[in-house]
């Protein structure tokens, strides 16, 4: 076992040539929550299974998205949890070469610097999305110790999938990966979203710009921008993570209204806009999305809960990396109320959700 200095303040690490492609996937994974639960409110019927190919026939598919099955947990047939969905959602540099590679289950230079677990209880009734800091030190199979993000390189989507349900005991269902030209559209599409900054910073992607305090309407570049940001910030990705379900939510709250979810045009030209810039498992075909969007027609913004997997702070690997270490009793306890479908209950108790 490495030791760890314990508790360290956090530092982000020093920029290097790669930033830019490194930081890209910090807000990738928000046009994937974004593509599910645009399809996943839409009205029912003929509509919805129509919107659900379209889907299915302009985005990408993983052709290698889980590993073996004798390496993957037991999804329950009876019980609480045989009706909850896990859907993994990550984030891409490119759709080149490299990604195609990373989705035949092979290592690659792709990292998955940010990553969501979404959960979806049995009653359907609520949507949990939970964050997974990018340098939360794991065991990755096979490979032994690591920051999270390098499951990715090591061996693909596969990989990552293996070592997110040997964390959490827990069978994911669904993939999905996303390219931020798709969320640079989804955003401009639905003419800018309005978010409330926190604490004024200088962007260091946008130069010049300074988000200040207070409420914006933000365009796609924009928004780009604010969710990518972490150098700004004492506590680097601590907050940058904190501003990207900030941005998710102010979407959500924009899309899942009545006004848009009735007008079929609008929402057509939303899932055109997005798809082709989303690559799916096999398995989330037209029929899948479609039955999942009637079991979802209820949700909207308020019912979308997010949090942050909670760890035990910061500190350094035995070879010199800043880590974020991982709590692993918290993990084993989401993990069974997960199993259970007992998550709403336990992020209760513990004051998780945002």
């Amino acid at each position: 076992m490495e030791s760890l200095s314990q508790q360290k303040p956090y530092v982000p690490e020093p920029s290097t040539g790669d930033t830019p492609r490194r930081n890209r996937t910090a807000r990738y994974v928000l046009l994937g929550f974004l593509a599910f639960f645009v399809l996943a409110v839409v009205v029912s019927g003929v509509f919805v299974f129509n919107l659900a190919n379209s889907f299915d026939t302009k985005a990408q598919k993983i052709d290698q998205a889980f590993p073996a099955e004798s390496l993957r947990p037991t999804k329950p047939t009876t019980g609480a949890g045989a009706n909850t969905t896990n859907i993994l959602v990550l984030g891409s540099d490119s759709r080149g070469a490299t990604l195609n590679t990373a989705e035949q289950g092979v290592a690659s230079d792709q990292r998955s610097d940010t990553m969501m677990l979404v959960h979806i209880p049995a009653d359907h009734k609520n949507v949990y999305a939970m964050s997974i800091m990018r340098d939360t030190w794991v065991t990755i199979p096979g490979h032994g110790d690591a920051k999270i993000n390098a499951a990715m390189a090591f061996g693909g989507v596969p990989l990552v999938v293996q070592t997110l349900e040997g964390m959490f005991d827990t069978r994911i269902d669904h993939v999905m990966i996303v390219d931020f030209e798709g969320f640079k559209s989804i955003t401009d599409a639905v003419g800018g979203v309005q978010v409330n900054n926190p604490a004024t910073f200088q962007s260091s992607f946008l130069k010049g710009h300074t988000f200040e305090r207070g409420v914006h309407s933000l365009t796609g570049e924009e928004a780009l921008a604010f969710v990518r940001e972490r150098y700004a910030f004492s506590d680097g990705d601590y907050q940058r993570v904190k501003n990207q379900q900030l941005f998710l939510k102010a979407v959500l709250a924009k899309v899942l209204t009545p006004s848009t979810l009735a007008n079929p045009v609008t929402v057509s030209n939303l899932v055109g806009k997005f798809s082709p810039f989303v690559s799916v498992d096999k398995s989330l075909n037209a029929g899948a999305i479609a039955g999942l969007a009637l079991e979802l027609k209820d949700i909207r913004s308020s019912n979308i809960k997010t949090f942050t997997l909670p760890n035990l702070g910061t500190g350094t690997s035995a070879d010199g990396q800043s880590i974020v270490i991982n709590d692993a009793k918290t993990v084993k306890e989401i993990a069974e109320a997960m199993k259970d479908d007992q998550l709403a209950s336990y992020l209760d108790v513990h004051g998780l959700v945002h």
